[in-house]
């Protein structure tokens, strides 16, 4: 029996099919957006907030733009499968790519293992040392939230690069990472190097007139005033620090880089609330409260232009015209959230925000899985430690380790709600607030039901009600913090919506094929059918009868149920393939096929026809496709103009296989003389030669006529070596070299003879 794994057998139909892959494929372009970012201007943030313990059960991360690679590599093999024998097999495999995706597309998961081992791949070390202390730093910043030991492979070799750095007369960015290499690595700076590289900061700051400038120098100044006590950093003049920054600011909450330039920019606004914080850290005396209420405004301003998908994702866009200065929305969205978290971590007010905004953000980064470049990884992980410990809102993450649910097996329904580094949330309550069919959204099936919450596994659980059967349901749940004082702490999102499918062992009862009398409907021959296991059924019919298949299909919970693909296949012995589609009436799926009516379509052909029968669809658990036997049809001769059956395409398999081995006999080789007859006559061949060297000496032979200048003597010696090279031929032909190039060279030869 051919059984078809549950994923293989969902499918609808084909435009519906094109219609969701491409939906998902729109949504997974907007979330791969995110990855496409311009190496950083301006660095990352200089606020370290301490992170709690990462959770090691924290669930896989989910890749939309991964999901759609497989989706996309299940559709070539739907087609590679759809041209050999089974082309409705290839569409079932089409429907499980859509349906993968759209039951994946509203999952976020925190980060999890998988984010660990692709950090590992991608922050690797050439020789054991980093390009530059930028890279250095994203390394192991990524390596310290994720909790990766990884300072003693890069210790030995980044350190001297960092006091290297910090003794020399380098540009403040430089710096800037140094210092941030140190914070991690505690490479042994002293505090006379700390203090020389404080007052070059200071006069940074005295005489900045850019963003960046400030940005660098100020945090700089704030990473020294962290690494030791023993050197002076505080600002002389913080509010007219604070004052020349803020003039780079626009009435949308972006910032400009400089004066001198007119662009805005949301990356730069990132920037722009990190040297800030830095500037409020540093001051002595306190900056005036009004001014740090002037920036809370522009931070409003600067949430009122994010942009929104449709899953409730939050990000952040550049607008900049220049494209030398546009980034995309992972990095733009990566340095709003560190300078936001920063300068509320510094502020004594509490700067509020929608909490759906910090929520989508937060589903922004889970959302775009695990990219595969370096800076982008750093991006994602760096702000997702700044949302996991912030002043604003801490996002909470509901997520499932399974979608898929069975009847049959008793799955219960499991929640798990943790942090976006996938710490344990506060004490809470998951209430499902309400379930209802996707097919029929007004009647929920379940309403207001609590997951019961088990300290073990931290996963909140609930016994699925005998209200649910098999299919597909969008279930609504809420998040419900017993804490009063962590409601402002948190942001829960409100009402989470997630599909899940409940899938099932179906029963099949009353199976059967018969063959009916046309004129009356009675019954001729009828056979049991056991669709747990391939049949073998044999029936023979003429064009005068019918023939019905029927069964009953029920769910676990004894309700009919109707399949997506339910279809007979009738294939002549010539390969002619008829595909019949079954339909239900009343409790039971019924064929009825008329012979009598069919002649044609099935081109008068008689003879063998092998049944195959399908069942098949996404929360069927048992679906099949097998062979339940042959029916011999005996129609009526074709008339002239009848149509003929239409050519088969050819076999691959046949065209392009392994060829048939071939076994050859060589012929039996022909009797060869003694060896000792074949030397005696070796020795015969040579006498004349032997003959020719004694005549000559007899003769008197000798070189006292050859030309003794130079000319002549040249062409002599070429003359003769040519013959010698002629009887060399004829020796090396004998040993070695084949009669093909023997006669190339010989030509080569005779020529060059002719020519002397």
């Amino acid at each position: 029996m051919n059984k078809l794994p549950n994923s293989m057998s969902g499918g609808i139909g084909l435009i519906t099919l094109l219609g969701i892959f491409g939906k998902a494929l729109l949504q997974s372009t907007k979330l791969e957006r995110g990855l496409h970012s311009q190496p950083s201007q301006g660095g990352s943030g200089f606020f370290h907030l301490s992170q709690s313990s990462l959770s090691l059960d924290a669930f896989f991360g989910f890749s939309p733009i991964a999901d759609l690679v497989v989706a996309a590599a299940v559709f070539v093999a739907a087609v590679a499968v759809g041209m050999a024998n089974n082309r409705m097999t290839g569409l079932l495999m089409l429907a499980l790519a859509a349906l993968s995706i759209c039951s994946a597309a509203s999952i976020f998961r925190p980060v999890s293992d998988s984010h660990r081992s692709a950090a590992l791949e991608l922050f690797s070390p050439a020789d054991g040392s980093f390009a530059s202390l930028e890279e250095a730093y994203e390394a192991l910043r990524t390596f310290e939230i994720l909790g990766v030991e990884k300072k003693g492979d890069v210790s030995a070799a980044t350190c001297p690069s960092v006091t290297s750095v910090l003794g020399s007369s380098s540009a403040p960015k430089e710096l800037f990472y140094a210092l941030k290499v140190n914070s991690i690595l505690k490479c042994n700076v002293d505090d006379t190097s700390f203090e020389v590289v404080a007052s070059r900061l200071k006069a940074v700051v005295s005489d900045a007139s850019s963003l960046l400038d400030f940005y660098y120098s100020i945090g700089g100044l704030l990473l020294i005033k962290d690494q030791t006590s023993g050197v002076e950093v505080l600002l002389g003049d913080a509010e007219g620090t604070f004052q020349s920054i803020k003039a780079l600011s626009q009435s949308d909450g972006r910032w400009r880089y400089s004066s001198s330039n007119p662009e805005s920019s949301t990356y730069a606004a990132g920037l722009a609330l990190e040297a800030l914080a830095g500037v409020i850290s540093l001051a002595s005396p306190e900056i005036n409260p009004s001014m740090i209420r002037t920036v809370k405004n522009d931070i409003v301003k600067l949430f009122d232009s994010i942009e929104k998908y449709d899953d409730g994702t939050f990000y952040f866009d550049e607008k900049v015209v220049d494209a030398r200065e546009h980034r995309g929305p992972l990095s733009v969205t990566s340095s709003v959230i560190q300078g936001l978290t920063a300068f509320a971590s510094v502020t004594s007010e509490s700067i509020t925000l929608p909490e759906d905004r910090i929520l989508g953000l937060a589903k922004f980064f889970l959302g775009i899985g695990i990219p595969g470049d370096a800076k982008d990884l750093f991006n994602q992980i760096s702000s997702l430690a700044c949302l996991e410990n912030n002043r604003v809102s801490i996002p909470l993450i509901l997520s499932l380790p399974s979608t898929v649910l069975s009847l049959t097996k008793k799955d219960l329904l499991k929640v798990k709600v943790n942090t976006v580094l996938g710490s344990n949330s506060p004490p809470l309550k998951v209430k499902l607030l309400r379930a209802f069919s996707s097919v029929s959204k007004d009647a929920p099936v379940i309403e207001s039901q609590e997951l019961k919450y088990d300290p073990g596994s931290t996963f909140h659980s609930l016994v699925l009600p005998e209200t649910i059967d098999v299919g597909s349901y969008i279930f609504v749940f809420e998040l419900a913090l017993q804490d009063s004082e962590d409601v402002n702490t948190y942001a829960t999102g409100g009402q989470t919506q997630i599909p899940i499918y409940i899938t099932g062992v179906m029963k099949i009862e009353n199976a059967a094929v018969a063959v009916l009398d046309s004129d009356l409907g009675t019954v001729d021959t009828q056979k049991s059918l056991n669709l747990d296991q391939e049949n073998d059924v044999s029936l023979s019919a003429n064009h005068l009868q019918k023939l019905r298949l029927s069964f009953r299909l029920s769910t676990p919970r004894g309700h009919t149920y109707k399949p997506h693909q339910a279809f007979l296949k009738l294939k002549h012995e010539t390969k002619v393939e008829h595909i019949f589609v079954l339909k239900i009436s009343g409790k039971q799926f019924e064929l009825v096929l008329d012979f009598l009516g069919l002649v044609e379509k099935f081109f008068y052909l008689s003879g063998r026809y092998d049944l195959q029968l399908t069942v098949g669809d996404a929360v069927m658990e048992n679906s099949f496709l097998l062979p339940i036997g042959h029916v011999e049809l005996d129609l009526p001769e074709a008339p002239e103009k009848a149509p003929h059956p239409p050519l088969q395409p050819a076999d691959l398999s046949s065209r392009y296989g392994p060829k048939a081995e071939i076994a050859h006999v060589f012929r039996i080789p022909d009797k060869r003389p003694p060896k000792e007859l074949s030397l005696s006559f070796l020795g015969l061949s040579l006498l004349p030669l032997l003959g020719f060297l004694v005549g000559l000496c007899r003769l008197g032979v000798n070189l006292k006529n050859f030309p003794s200048s130079v000319l002549p003597a040249t062409f002599a010696m070429l003359f003769h070596g040519g013959i010698a090279a002629v009887l060399l031929l004829y020796v090396l032909f004998w040993l070695k070299v084949s009669l093909s190039l023997l006669a190339s060279i010989r030509l080569i030869l005779s020529f060059v003879l002719a020519l002397l």
